[in-house]
């Protein structure tokens, strides 16, 4: 009896083929799940007035432009940016639309709409637009590198 040792081959080959598809698409899908859990832990961090834990989501050398077009260098420039705001119940919900992420290059892109909220003046946004984030894995988790906003509302 002969055996037929073409088709284990070629399945073993198809396995292979189909196993290394699902996972980069995977990782891909994790990273970008990760940017989309971190930018909503850094949005309850905003509505809880925890600046602290907004700049811990940042890099120390970020490059902010608000959205009225002021470009802030560093993390300690946004720190006393905010701080110089006062007592400013303004607060900030970023919504994602797109993330792309690169994985060999540890680079991410996220672009979407944001909205500010000042809660003495109720439920309904104030001021708005849209805005852009480039993240970075450098140090082995997921940073802001740079963010744009742009105030359109």
């Amino acid at each position: 009896m002969k055996k037929n040792t073409r088709k284990p081959a070629a399945v073993i080959c198809l396995i292979m083929l189909l196993s290394t598809l699902p996972v980069s698409k995977t990782f891909a899908q994790d990273h970008e799940q990760q940017i989309r859990n971190i930018r909503q832990a850094s949005n309850e961090a905003l509505r809880a007035y925890n600046n602290e834990l907004v700049l811990s989501f940042l890099t120390e050398d970020v490059l902010t432009t608000t959205g009225n077009g002021t470009l802030l260098a560093g993390k300690e420039a946004l720190s006393k940016y905010i701080a110089a705001a006062g007592e400013s119940k303004m607060f900030w919900v970023r919504t994602p639309e797109e993330i792309k992420v690169n994985e060999v290059k540890g680079l991410a892109w996220e672009n979407g709409t944001w909205k500010g909220y000042d809660p003495e003046k109720g439920d309904t946004s104030i001021v708005g637009g849209s805005y852009a984030a480039m993240w970075t894995k450098e140090t082995g988790q997921w940073l802001i590198k740079s963010q744009l906003f742009v105030a359109l509302d």
